[in-house]
């Protein structure tokens, strides 16, 4: 949920403050983008793993602190509840061997945050939604004790006038609830997918990525259980958006697929933050302004399901990237890469063609298709490029699969190393098993007892086999 801040409580002066200095920003960001002054160079690519620690009962164990400070890993860091952390990985040029040493980073930070839980009496699992998370765990009790965390709940509910949050989500079963606070938000954990790009490049990128999303998050989708109910197949969807909703239009919706394509730059992925989206955490920082403080905080609390960053190197020049958030944690950390391993590869290639995907498929199609995917998974129907009504599953084996190989070969990688992890798509792609489908196959089976569901699925997750391969007895 982003960087820590100083204040958590803010005055009409500090709001006025910080909108001066993000309009500076902003206009020096735009004077940016006129010069091309950003890094070009190899595409890079990295990660951000969200994780639960679970007790000895199977239920999320609010142990993050001594989690964290055993750890003493500044790569480990806490999340919105003391029952989550994330995992960052390191940037990797994208050429050969990079998949390979995503999974090695990945595997490594893995098991040295399961032997430090396991110190602490507890085990670490990725999932999207916990099966076992209870309403009375999504409380301010559990808020990891950081400012920023309190200072977003706060302003939230300010922009909302005190008026209570409401979750409703229609899928196989049907939950309705109000909330107090932001805390639902911590029901759903992620893989994210950073990729560094070439700002000439960035918004054919940006939109591929809105244009895979759907294909993403259906192949991807672990989340079908929140509070005993049987919703979407990636649930995390809707929770999320839903949790920090700040009650206004549609158009400043802090979670959201975004109303079109970008014409020309990322440049105007920006330039909607200042004019649709209210300031929630007006810190006021003391950097020079060519380090963006108050435009970088101010895109961190607009949560894009594909969402633009700019960082630096080493040597102060900024540099873009394109964060996709709509892939749920696990099952395994090889069904992590084979996710990473399709979205560059197929990014690589859709990007590229000399026909742009978002001029075949149009922005309205591209956000139903996305929704679609995440409620009824693989069995969902979209409408794809050129017009053409297809099931998910078959978009993905006839046309993101070979693209994502393509991919992979054109960005430099090894083919028996793109074939190896692309391989784990093909094999979830033909058992129709992802990990929502084995939950509620699961359920199906041995009924819905979400202790033994989570027990079970701890088990497979630890064999480190990937979900496709998973049994149900």
């Amino acid at each position: 949920m982003g960087q820590e801040i100083e204040e958590t409580r803010f005055t009409p002066e500090d709001f006025a403050a910080f909108g001066e200095r993000l309009r500076a920003e902003q206009a020096l960001l735009e004077a940016w983008f006129a010069e091309d002054a950003f890094v070009r160079g190899p595409r890079q690519g990295g990660f951000e793993l969200e994780a639960w620690l679970i007790g000895p009962d199977l239920r999320p164990a609010p142990l993050v602190g001594p989690l964290l400070r055993n750890l003493k890993d500044p790569d480990v860091v806490p999340e919105l509840a003391t029952f989550n952390a994330e995992i960052n990985g390191p940037a990797v040029p994208l050429g050969p061997g990079a998949l390979s040493q995503l999974a090695q980073a990945m595997a490594t930070t893995w098991r040295h945050c399961v032997e430090v839980a396991a110190g602490l009496g507890a085990r670490l699992g990725m999932i999207g939604i916990l099966p076992t998370v209870e309403a009375q765990h999504l409380t301010l009790g559990y808020m990891t004790p950081r400012r920023r965390y309190r200072a977003l709940n706060d302003q939230i509910f300010a922009l909302r006038r005190g008026r209570p949050l409401t979750l409703e989500i229609h899928g196989r079963d049907r939950l309705v609830m109000e909330r107090e606070d932001v805390m639902l938000e911590a029901a759903a954990t992620s893989f994210q997918i950073h990729l560094e790009v070439d700002p000439g490049q960035a918004a054919r990128v940006y939109n591929a990525a809105k244009v895979l999303s759907a294909p993403m998050v259906a192949i991807a989708a672990n989340s079908p259980y929140l509070f005993g109910c049987d919703l979407w197949a990636e649930t995390r969807i809707p929770v999320f958006e839903q949790a920090v909703s700040a009650g206004g239009s549609v158009l400043s919706e802090r979670v959201s697929f975004g109303i079109r394509y970008l014409d020309h730059s990322l440049l105007e992925c920006f330039q909607a933050n200042l004019a649709r989206y209210p300031i929630l955490l007006p810190q006021l920082m003391d950097e020079p302004p060519e380090r963006l403080a108050h435009l970088r905080l101010h895109n961190g609390t607009i949560w894009r399901w594909n969402r633009p960053l700019i960082g630096f190197d080493a040597a102060g020049r900024p540099r873009l990237r394109i964060e996709h958030r709509v892939i749920p944690a696990g099952p395994t950390i090889a069904d992590c890469v084979a996710n990473a391993a399709l979205y560059f590869g197929a990014l690589e290639a859709l990007s590229r063609q000399p026909v742009p995907p978002e001029s075949r498929l149009p922005f309205l199609d591209a956000r139903t298709n996305f929704y679609a995917a995440a409620q009824h998974g693989l069995a969902a129907e979209v409408l794809w490029l050129d017009g053409r009504r297809m099931r998910i599953a078959e978009v993905l084996a006839a046309e993101v699969l070979p693209l994502a190989l393509g991919g992979l070969l054109a960005l430099g990688l090894d083919p028996a190393e793109a074939d190896h992890w692309l391989s784990i798509i093909a094999a979830r792609l033909h058992s129709g098993q992802t990990g929502a489908a084995w939950q509620r196959a699961w359920v199906a089976r041995h009924g819905p007892d979400a202790a033994a569901l989570v027990a079970a699925y701890l088990e497979r997750q630890e064999s480190g086999r990937p979900v496709h391969e998973w049994d149900l007895t």
